[in-house]
């Protein structure tokens, strides 16, 4: 846990309540700046902070997205003074339907599909900004499986900065499109996300004004998955769930809403209640999945072969803290095929009016083959994390579903079709 520590060396930046990096193995702790690795274990680095006294109604008290958690980012004190895509405060709908359907009794849908770009990634995008302006940067640059690719464009284009987007070529065309509209540099590399993240790698240590969001100022990116954690618990009246579900591509998202909960705890602004977290793939990018079933430490790297492009990430960077985190809190992690993805996307639009991406697709079906195999309680309140909007990826259902007829212009034709 690195969420209040003594900083070990004082820094120029103003990263709010941020004093330090730590490693994640072993703890050696070192200034804050844009590096991602440890030198001395090899391990991630994380964030430290010393966060003071932080209270509900100065939080309730602030701006509607992100910014209002300010004082537990590593962001700049002034933060919502500066340009950046305001993201968050997305919708936490009571999903009675669902419930029914999957058969549980309290289920809500935190859909994340709300935000400035339409994913989760507007909230990791941001913090990185933010950060990389403290540090000097001039670039926002990253490797994507496509929802970040969007968020950087969007968010290098409203802070007045260049961008640098890195894709698998193979990547959905409405992905493609809705980077390619800001008009920033959008590369398309023949390979998969590894290749395309290697290469990113390489290029974070040519360019040294270019922050690669989840390379080289990777410790602050991933910080803002905490916010979900955080409007969660806010948005159930300062209070933890009982059971999440949260889709795992590189695994850094599911660390962090734990991460998140812990911290609400630790500072008072919850009860330190029990929760459980379990993680879901897509049967063709497993790899966290597959260790997981077979009670394995180590992530073996898998060649992704899905549709669920957002979560394709065959070498995911946080998967054995994902692994530490689902044991940790006695939860589950399960993969589901392209046919199970595609029947949760419908099934979440046709019972909640909520078109998910495909990786909301992976959740929704994961979590119905948990509560299936006993392993979610029905009993417990529960919370799906929906991270992606479905016009994204309508290549998944367009073979799916159409009219249920076409009709001649006349009531009498509608009324045989519908039986009236």
């Amino acid at each position: 846990m690195t969420a209040a520590l003594t900083p070990s060396t004082t820094s120029t930046v103003d990263l709010g309540p941020a004093v330090e990096l730590v490693s994640k193995e072993e703890g050696h702790r070192q200034p804050l700046a844009p590096e991602f690795v440890s030198a001395e274990d090899f391990s991630p680095l994380e964030v430290g902070y010393d966060f003071g006294r932080v209270r509900r109604e100065d939080i309730e008290a602030g701006p509607r997205n992100i910014w209002r958690y300010k004082k537990l980012l590593p962001v700049p004190s002034n933060v919502e003074q500066i340009p950046n895509t305001e993201p968050g405060c997305t919708r936490l709908v009571r999903a009675d339907n669902l419930a029914k359907a999957l058969g549980v009794k309290r289920l809500w849908v935190k859909d994340d599909t709300g935000n400035p770009t339409h994913s989760f990634k507007d909230r990791v995008v941001a913090v990185a900004l933010a950060a990389a302006r403290e540090f000097g940067f001039d670039t926002l640059a990253c490797p994507s499986t496509g929802n970040l690719a969007n968020a950087v464009a969007a968010a290098a284009a409203r802070a007045g900065w260049q961008s640098v987007v890195l894709v698998p070529s193979s990547l959905e065309r409405a992905k493609i499109l809705t980077t390619a509209v800001y008009d920033g540099a959008l590369l398309a590399v023949d390979g998969n996300y590894d290749d395309v993240n290697r290469l990113a790698t390489e290029l974070a240590g040519e360019h040294e004004s270019w922050a690669f969001v989840n390379v080289n100022v990777r410790p602050y990116y991933s910080e803002g998955s905490k916010t979900l954690g955080f409007e969660v618990a806010e948005q159930l009246g300062w209070r933890l769930p009982e059971q999440i579900v949260v889709p795992i591509a590189s695994g850094s998202q599911l660390t962090k809403v734990d991460k998140g909960f812990k911290e609400l705890a630790q500072l008072g602004l919850v009860e330190d209640s029990p929760y459980t977290i379990f993680g879901a793939q897509a049967s063709g990018c497993s790899p966290v999945s597959t260790a997981f079933r077979h009670g394995h430490d180590v992530v073996q790297p898998v060649k992704p072969d899905t549709i669920a492009r957002s979560l394709a990430i065959g070498n995911p960077a946080d998967g054995p803290y994902v692994l530490d985190t689902v044991n940790r809190t006695g939860g589950a992690i399960e993969d589901v095929t392209d046919d199970e993805v595609v029947e949760g996307i419908r099934l979440l639009a046709r019972t909640e009016g909520i078109f998910t991406e495909t990786a909301g697709g992976v959740t929704v079906a994961t979590a119905k083959k948990l509560i299936e195999a006993g392993k979610i309680d029905p009993d417990a309140e529960t919370v799906l994390l929906i991270t992606g909007d479905g016009l994204k990826t309508l290549d998944a259902v367009e073979d799916k579903i159409g009219p249920k007829a076409t009709v001649a212009p006349s009531a009498a034709a509608v009324n045989e079709v519908l039986g009236g």
